[in-house]
C-alpha cells in the first residue's frame, strides 16, 4: 500500500510536501533507538516460552511490564517532538513553499501520531513470538489499507494539504494500536491468570536486551545518518526526490521482513535445543529462500530503475532526479535483507556482541565516509555509501560469525546461498536489460519487464538446491499424501 499510493501523494501534495513525510519515516526509524531492545526480547522470549510448559503466568507478567514501560516511553517521544516542532521547522527544514507555520503544526501532530504508534512495534513482536504472523498480517493489511487508501481519499476530497494528511494518520495510529493490543492478549494463554508488573523478569532479560538495544541505536545512525545530513544541506524538494527513492529502495523490507519474521521464532525454538546440527538446515533453507525473494527484484529494480519510474509516476523531471538514486539505494538495500539470516541466527542463540561490535566500527568508518561523499557528491554519495556499508557486512560479518556458529558452513552460505544464485540473476538481468528494444509502447515495456523479472526469479531459483527441490515438488505426489493433506 505504501508503494501504491506514493505517486497519488506526490501529485497531491507536491514533492516538496513530501519530504516531510519523508522527515517523519526517518524520525520513526531514529526513535526506534528507545524500543530499548524491548520489542526484539519479547519475541524471543514468548517463542521460547510457548514451547515450555506451566509459563503462563511468566508470559502474561513479561508482556504487562514491556508494555507499561513502552506507553510511557511513547508519551515522552511524543511530547518531546511537538515541543521542539518550532525549532526543528524553523532551523532544520529547509523549505520553500511551505510557510513555518505549516511545518511546524505538521511536526506536532507528527508527535501525536507516533505517541500512540509507538506500542504498535511491541504488540506485533510479541505476536511473532507467539507465530501468529497470520492474525498480525491481517491487523497489518487492514490497518495499511485504511492508512494509504484513506489518506488519499482525504486528499482527494477533503483537503490536499500536509495538515490533513497527518490528521488521518493520528485516527489509524489509534485504531491500529487498540486492534493490535487486543489481538496480543486474546493469544496468550491462561486468560484467567492475572498480569502484573515484574522486576525481576526485566532484570533476567536485561542482558539481551540492553544488546538489542545497542544495536538498534548504532543501526539507526547508521541507516539514518544519510536523512538527517541531506535533509539539512539539501532543499526540502531535493529531499524529497531522495526520500522518494529510499521509499522505493525500502520496498524491499517489504519482501525480507516478513521471512525476518517467520524464522526468528522458529530459530529461536531451535537453539533452546542446544543440538546445532540441527539448526543447519532451516539456516541455509532460510538464507536461499530469501535470495531468492529479494535478488530478482532488487536486481530488475536496480536495471530497470528509469523505465519503472516513467511507468509508474510518469513524471520526466521526478525520473531525471531519482532513477539514479533508486538503483543505488535498492542495491544497497538488497545486501542489507540477505544479511538477515546471518543477524537472525546469531540473535536466535542471544549472541549480540558480534553485530553491536561491528556496528561500532562501523560508525566510525561509515559517518565520516558519508560526510566526504555527500560534501563531493550530493544525495548519490549518500546513496553510495549505504552500497558500501552494507558490502562491508557482507564481507566481513560472516566469516567472523561463522568461526563460532555453525563452522563449515561459510562456504555453502557464499556459494550456494547467496554468491552463485546472484551472479547467475544478475548476468540474465543484465541481458535483458542490454536487449531492451527501444522506443517500444508502455504496455510492451511492462510485459518486457515483467517477463525479466520472472525469468531472473527461475534462474536464481533453480540455482539453488533447496529451492530447485520446492519448486520441483508435485503438490501431490500421490493418492496417500492427498488423503493425509
Amino acid at each position: 500500500m505504501a508503494l501504491a499510493f506514493l505517486p497519488l501523494y506526490v501529485r497531491f501534495l507536491g514533492i516538496e510536501a513530501y519530504g516531510l513525510i519523508g522527515i517523519y519515516a526517518s524520525l520513526l526509524v531514529l526513535l526506534s533507538v528507545f524500543d530499548m531492545g524491548l520489542g526484539t526480547t519479547l519475541n524471543r522470549e514468548l517463542a521460547r516460552l510457548s514451547a515450555l510448559r506451566g509459563s503462563d503466568r511468566e508470559a502474561r507478567d513479561l508482556v504487562r511490564t514491556f508494555e507499561l514501560i513502552y506507553w510511557v516511553t511513547g508519551i515522552l517521544i511524543g511530547g518531546g517532538i511537538a515541543a521542539l516542532a518550532s525549532p526543528i521547522a524553523r532551523l532544520w527544514v529547509n523549505a520553500q513553499g511551505l510557510t513555518a507555520e505549516t511545518m511546524e503544526q505538521s511536526i506536532m501532530i507528527m508527535g501525536l501520531v507516533i505517541a500512540l504508534q509507538w506500542p504498535t512495534s511491541l504488540y506485533a513482536s510479541g505476536l511473532m513470538g507467539l507465530q501468529r504472523q497470520v492474525l498480525l498480517n491481517a491487523v497489518r493489511v487492514a490497518a495499511a489499507t485504511l492508512q494509504g487508501g484513506g489518506a488519499v481519499l482525504v486528499l482527494w476530497l477533503v483537503s490536499p494539504t500536509i495538515l490533513a494528511y497527518f490528521l488521518w494518520q493520528v485516527l489509524v495510529a489509534a485504531l491500529q494500536t487498540i486492534v493490535m493490543a487486543g489481538c496480543l492478549w486474546k493469544s496468550l494463554a491462561g486468560a484467567d491468570v492475572p498480569a502484573a508488573f515484574s522486576k525481576s523478569l526485566l532484570a533476567r532479560n536485561w542482558r539481551f536486551a540492553g544488546g538489542i538495544a545497542g544495536i538498534t541505536v548504532l543501526a539507526a545512525i547508521l541507516t539514518q545518518t544519510d536523512k538527517i545530513v541531506l535533509s539539512k544541506t539539501l532543499s526540502l524538494e531535493m529531499f524529497g526526490y531522495y526520500s522518494l527513492a529510499a521509499a522505493i529502495a525500502g520496498g524491499l523490507y517489504y519482501i525480507s521482513q516478513p521471512i525476518f519474521t517467520a524464522l526468528f521464532p522458529r530459530l529461536s525454538q531451535t537453539a533452546c535445543g542446544g543440538n546445532e546440527a540441527e539448526m543447519a538446515l532451516p539456516y541455509h533453507k532460510g538464507s536461499q529462500l530469501m535470495t531468492a525473494a529479494v535478488a530478482p527484484v532488487g536486481i530488475v529494480a536496480a536495471l530497470f530503475s528509469e523505465e519503472l519510474l516513467t511507468l509508474w509516476i510518469g513524471d520526466a523531471p521526478t525520473v531525471s532526479q531519482t532513477h539514479l538514486l533508486v538503483s543505488l539505494l535498492v542495491t544497497g538495500t538488497a545486501l542489507n535483507s540477505i544479511m538477515f539470516l546471518p543477524y537472525i541466527l546469531q540473535l536466535a542463540y542471544g549472541w549480540t556482541s558480534l553485530s553491536l561490535y561491528k556496528n561500532v566500527i562501523s560508525v566510525l568508518v561509515f559517518v565520516p565516509l558519508l560526510l566526504w561523499l555527500v560534501a563531493r557528491y550530493g544525495a548519490t554519495g549518500a546513496a553510495v555509501a549505504w552500497i558500501a556499508l552494507n558490502a562491508g557486512y557482507f564481507l566481513i560479518e560472516v566469516p567472523l560469525m561463522h568461526r563460532r556458529l555453525l563452522r563449515g558452513s561459510m562456504a555453502q552460505w557464499y556459494l550456494k546461498d547467496v554468491g552463485m544464485p546472484v551472479a547467475i540473476g544478475l548476468g540474465v538481468g543484465v541481458a535483458a536489460r542490454l536487449a531492451l528494444p527501444s522506443n517500444i509502447p508502455w504496455y510492451a515495456l511492462l510485459l518486457w519487464i515483467l517477463s525479466a523479472l520472472g525469468l531472473v526469479f527461475l534462474c536464481v531459483a533453480l540455482a539453488m538446491p533447496h529451492t530447485r527441490e520446492w519448486l520441483r515438488r508435485p503438490a501431490f505426489p500421490d493418492a496417500n499424501a492427498r488423503t493425509k493433506l
